[in-house]
């Protein structure tokens, strides 16, 4: 019974968000659910708040899809860090160097 009520809020799509699961009809991933929720502290109240375009049931899905899948969301939560740190490369922030007071047109 919960798988089925999982899979009407939960969808993977080939060539969606790069096949990963994801709030049924939107672009909004469970791994998303999952850092909002677990990382930024956010309530599922909060996070409908926010995209109110998704509903409480929706959230609740996604986080039971994590527990049911928690390492396989964890990789790729692991590899979108990895990926967003490569593309920084040894570059710092922008908000870094101001808070350094540097002068951000020179490089």
């Amino acid at each position: 019974m919960s798988s089925l009520v999982i899979s009407e809020h939960i969808e993977i799509t080939p060539g969606i968000c790069g096949g990963k699961p994801r709030i049924a009809g939107h672009r909004i991933k469970v791994q998303d659910i999952v850092i909002w929720h677990e990382r930024m502290g956010m309530s599922p109240d909060e996070i409908i708040y926010h995209h109110p375009s998704i509903t409480l049931a929706d959230v609740y899905a996604a986080l039971a899809y994590y527990h049911d899948h928690r390492e396989e969301i964890r990789q790729q939560i692991e590899a979108g860090e990895a990926f967003a740190q490569q593309l920084q490369g040894d570059k710092p922030s922008l908000i870094k160097k101001i808070l350094k007071g540097k002068n951000v047109n020179q490089d």
